[in-house]
């Protein structure tokens, strides 16, 4: 199994599993009523089996039982390995009309996997791959639909799900748009066909609503909260004031300090902003600093559909981060005090029916990349970070929307763009110039 994930509520503990790398069988309970714990990878076999309460057990051994992985190099002598946990997050997926056609196959059935071809390998290396998923989930049952009321075909989430995505969040102002029904048949896909995947943001009882989402690897412990600014105006379903997680200052709060409990670090997912603004406003800028005073360790923003400043949020106020360009990733030259804030990571995937000046600047987003680790006080903490921009590319027939590393996109596709019909300034000289603004 690639990554394990627990779920808390209160004092109760819900596991749920995840895909991918290969990790030894669960151990048992240490005592009556705690938690069964993932067994450390190993590396290097030893000839003693258990390590608890052994005087005799080797420095390897002990390094190994808390978390660290020892590994043999080719002379034969062995390393401590730092645990990692490697954290990835994408912005906005609309379903604009046209990206759903895209989908559509001779077949008559939908097929996204075109979608995320070309950014599957770094989405699915992660520990932890996360998604704005703007649109509900709601099935053929209720109409496919494009802007203002979406509605997105199952077959988006198989194609998140086959990408390597682990967390969905749907805490958007689009949650609401198919009503009740919209919320229920979305999470009743997710628990029938991933249940390996966490949904954050929504809910169809109060008792989901109170639970902390956790994941682990290596006894690290990661919370993700996700809430949205508002539904675009649509009132909570009568005898659901459960359904949408919202920006609401006293349950961020008491959530806030739950998952500090909990967790080693807090991540903080919100749906905020203000719509094609290169920079945060003030909201934002309120809202981050009420997260980084209630003990949030990062925030990972969504909602403006173009990119926004990276920037450190500490004591001295807010200090916009040095990125460099690394093969294709903009990178963090330091790991600064306080709290790490992306206040926009921009569309991800999306074919906007606007015209004119600024449209072009909704096709570049980026891929927020951040390595968690623990240093020699037992802390977890940001060790790197960094984005890797991504550029969506559009044209019309079937497969026609993919998403590009922006190192991997070319002039000639550029040229292809079918955006270009709707701002003439695209190009992929104007998508650079932007990410060199912004980022």
């Amino acid at each position: 199994m690639k990554k394990e994930k627990l779920k808390y509520q209160r004092n109760i503990l819900f596991f749920v599993f995840a895909s991918g790398f290969l990790l030894t069988a669960c151990g048992e309970s240490d005592e009556a009523g705690s938690a069964a714990k993932p067994q450390v990878k190993i590396f290097v076999e030893t000839e003693t089996n258990s390590t608890e309460n052994s005087d005799t057990a080797t420095i390897d051994e002990k390094t190994e039982a808390a978390g660290e992985s020892i590994e043999e190099t080719d002379t034969g002598e062995s390393f401590r390995e730092e645990p990692e946990i490697t954290l990835l997050m994408t912005g906005d997926i609309l379903l604009h009309t046209p990206v759903a056609e895209s989908g559509l196959q001779e077949d008559g059935n939908y097929n996204f996997s075109a979608v995320f071809a070309h950014t599957k390998e770094q989405i699915e290396s992660a520990d932890l791959a996360i998604v704005n998923q703007e649109v509900i989930l709601g099935g053929a049952e209720l109409g496919i639909s494009g802007y203002p009321a979406f509605n997105a075909p199952f077959e988006l989430g198989d194609a998140l799900a086959d990408t390597g995505f682990d967390v969905i969040l749907h805490a958007t102002n689009h949650a609401l748009d198919k009503g009740a029904k919209g919320i229920t048949n979305c999470l009743g896909f997710w628990e029938e066909s991933h249940p390996e995947l966490a949904v954050l943001g929504i809910h169809d009882s109060a008792q989901d609503q109170e639970e902390i989402y956790i994941y682990e690897k290596d006894g690290m412990k990661i919370a993700v909260l996700n809430y949205t600014y508002g539904t675009n105006g649509i009132s909570m379903p009568d005898g659901m004031e459960y359904a949408v997680d919202m920006l609401e200052k006293e349950r961020i709060e008491e959530d806030l300090q739950r998952a500090d409990e909990l967790a080693d670090f807090t991540v903080v997912c919100p749906h905020w902003g203000t719509e094609y603004r290169l920079t945060q406003d003030a909201y934002q800028e309120q809202m981050a600093r009420f997260f980084w005073e209630n003990g949030a360790d990062l925030v990972l923003g969504t909602h403006p559909h173009v990119i926004e400043p990276v920037v450190w949020l500490g004591e001295n106020g807010s200090e916009i981060c040095d990125l460099e360009e690394q093969d294709g990733v903009l990178t963090g030259t330091d790991t600064g005090d306080g709290m790490l804030v992306y206040y926009s990571l921009g569309n991800f995937v999306n074919w906007t029916s606007g015209t004119g000046d600024g449209v072009a600047d909704r096709m570049v987003g980026g891929m927020a990349r951040i390595t968690l680790g623990r240093n020699e006080k037992g802390k977890v903490y940001i060790k790197q970070y960094g984005i890797e921009p991504v550029i969506c590319h559009v044209e019309e027939g079937i497969n026609g929307v993919t998403v590009y590393p922006a190192a991997e996109y070319t002039e000639e596709l550029a040229g292809k763009n079918a955006i270009r019909l709707q701002d003439g300034n695209f190009s992929l000289q104007y998508c650079k110039e932007l990410l060199e603004q912004v980022w």
